[in-house]
């Protein structure tokens, strides 16, 4: 009965660790709970089977991901005749699957941990990293929320991100906390994991005054407005023409800006139903002021019957830029036939649309090329890095109005700052619900929009050159020296048996 009741009450702080490490995340930014809730983590994995670790994995990512991901449940709301069941079972499915990588993380841990104290943290440390990497690249096309090194923009610890990367970043955040667990468990080497730590932190907050990229050129104007078109309204033919005017309007006011950026598909039609009456003539006006519009809409490929999400620059210097990341669920849908079924019971609309290629040119306004996002593609920073150096500031165009008032604003703007900093540019980001801001090549947000207002916000964006060391060599350094000590610490363990 005793083993019992332990049992649950490590069942139930698993639980707690996981909405602990949400709470390090915006919108509450208590960035010190990582270290915390993965410490304790780390503490419950001690002694337990293969079996019983992977349960106490699962029970700690339902914990994460069921605070941390619970959006989920108000995007499948927005409609009030799918009442909440329906959703309650989506939005646990959904977390529950994301729990497994935990769980999945866990289980690896004890299998291959071996009698060396700071070498199971090592494992710790890498284990993670690599779970983390397979979740946000591969799975369903990548998720990447929820990622250590999102905890710590605010941090010394982020001064090593323009360096390695939310990867790099990542490890060296598990690094300090398996050194501050071993501190207090191990006599002998307590005060060099101290120490470690303390040098970690030092170094994090010399490296800050460092400036790895360099203002080129004179500052541009840019404009960017939020216009806070309800989600439920939003595709809705009665109001377009209104939706069009608001942005007319809004634009108009702004002709001495050199851009001005609207949100993901702010035009509520594909591309060739407003061409001629609305697109054309704005381009000319916006010629005759010398300002460019970076717009967003659907367009339709009627030769190849195939339909892109897009930015358009409209202008003396046009050019589209096709969404190359799509979004699962949403933009393209993986063959699950029970969520099919369950997703078109709750009559949410399921985009059937062709990615891009990865290889396009790189759109130009304001006498700079510069980097395109569409939404959540500002989650992968490969993507934003992969032309970086002919660009000299990004651009990100968002739709998070099916999230309303829950953590997902906040946490996406979060992960847009971190492509600033990786790639030492300033982004523009321009949403329709909120959070629009700007953020500097430091990945500080200097001008912001509040959400659900409909507001419109400008400042002088000086143009960057030069490269930080994660945009010249990206993810694979950091995977492939992770993978390295995995495979040294793996033969050890392995060597260690056969000598017993």
């Amino acid at each position: 009965m005793l083993g019992n009741l332990q049992d649950f009450k490590k069942n139930v702080l698993a639980i707690i660790a996981g909405v602990l490490l949400t709470l390090a995340f915006s919108p509450f930014n208590y960035w010190p709970l990582v270290f915390i809730s993965l410490a304790i983590f780390k503490l419950l994995l001690v002694g337990l089977t293969k079996k019983q670790a992977f349960f106490k994995g699962f029970l700690f990512g339902l914990g994460l991901f069921g605070s941390g991901v619970s959006w989920v449940f108000v995007s499948m709301t927005l409609d009030a005749q799918n009442g909440i069941v329906i959703p309650l079972f989506m939005t646990l499915l959904y977390c529950s699957f994301w729990a497994i990588f935990p769980a999945l993380f866990a289980y690896l841990f004890v299998l291959l941990q071996c009698k060396q104290y700071f070498l199971n943290s090592l494992l710790f440390a890498c284990l993670w990293i690599l779970v983390e990497y397979i979740r946000g690249e591969w799975i369903f096309n990548g998720f990447p929320w929820l990622q250590v090194a999102y905890t710590q923009l605010d941090s010394p610890l982020s001064a090593y991100i323009p360096i390695v990367g939310v990867y790099g970043a990542g490890f060296v955040i598990l690094l300090c906390t398996v050194l501050l667990v071993d501190s207090f468990l191990i006599r002998k080497g307590r005060y060099y994991c101290i120490s470690a730590v303390m040098m970690i932190y030092l170094l994090g907050w010399l490296l800050q005054g460092f400036n790895w990229t360099q203002v080129s050129g004179e500052s541009f104007k840019a404009v960017l407005i939020q216009g806070n078109i309800a989600q439920k309204d939003k595709w809705l033919i009665n109001n377009r023409e209104l939706t069009l005017q608001q942005y007319y309007d809004d634009t108009i006011k702004h002709w001495d800006a050199d851009i001005i950026i609207w949100p993901e598909t702010a035009i509520p039609a594909f591309y060739d139903e407003v061409k001629d009456k609305y697109l054309i003539p704005l381009e000319q006006q916006a010629i005759e002021t010398h300002t460019e519009i970076i717009i967003s809409l659907p367009y339709l490929d009627d030769k190849n019957e195939e339909l892109f999400n897009t930015v358009r620059v409209l202008g003396k210097q046009q050019g589209m830029y096709k969404k190359i990341h799509l979004l699962p669920f949403g933009e393209y849908l993986p063959e699950i036939p029970l969520l099919t079924m369950l997703l078109e019971k709750l009559h949410i609309r399921l985009g059937l649309f062709t990615a891009g290629d990865k290889n396009q040119k790189l759109l130009y306004a304001a006498g700079h090329h510069f980097i395109t996002s569409i939404c959540y593609e500002d989650a992968f920073g490969q993507q934003s890095i992969a032309q970086v150096e002919q660009a000299r500031f990004l651009v990100n165009v968002t739709n998070d109005a099916w999230f309303g008032h829950s953590l997902e604003p906040y946490q996406h703007m979060q992960i847009a700052r971190m492509r600033a900093l990786e790639s030492g540019r300033y982004l523009l980001r321009a949403t329709n619900t909120g959070i629009t801001a700007v953020v500097s090549d430091k990945g500080i947000i200097i001008q912001q929009a509040d959400l659900m207002t409909h507001t419109i916000i400008s400042a002088d964006i000086p143009p960057m050159k030069g490269l930080t060391p994660y945009a010249k060599l990206g993810d694979k350094p950091i995977i492939m020296l992770i993978l390295l000590i995995l495979g040294v610490l793996i033969s050890l363990k392995y060597k260690d048996e056969k000598i017993l």
